[in-house]
């Protein structure tokens, strides 16, 4: 049974930087592609990032991109996303997702496994 656990939110102000990262246990194999989603009060679940196997394949929601940057360590099996500049509309909970093979990336439902998600919250 894979589980997927993420840490590191918390509160911050705007203009901050939280890194989350998400640990993936009892996987017996590596997926494919890797993403993160967030998740506001009242609004569906938004794609922010993703990234393929070898790392050299990166993709970001236009909200996010310049501000926010996705790696992965596969020997370590640990996905990582560093949020710099943080913006009030940034405040979600924040989902990573694993997919084992090639999938449309800002599709949700082509996710196979997903964790609990952590709270972010940036205060102005």
């Amino acid at each position: 049974q894979v589980q997927l656990v993420e840490a590191g939110g918390g509160l911050v102000q705007a203009g901050g930087s939280l890194r989350l990262s998400c640990a993936a246990n009892g996987r017996t194999f590596t997926s494919y592609t890797r993403g993160w989603f967030r998740q506001a009060p009242g609004k569906e679940r938004e794609f922010v990032a993703a990234i393929r196997w070898s790392g050299d394949s990166t993709y970001y929601a236009d909200s996010v991109k310049g501000r926010f940057s996705i790696s992965r360590d596969n020997a370590k099996n640990t996905l990582s996303l560093q949020m710099n500049s943080l913006k009030p509309e940034d405040t979600a909970l924040y989902y990573c997702a694993d997919a084992r093979g090639v999938v449309v990336y800002t599709i949700p439902a082509l996710y196979e496994y997903w964790g609990q998600g952590t709270q972010v919250t940036v205060s102005s």
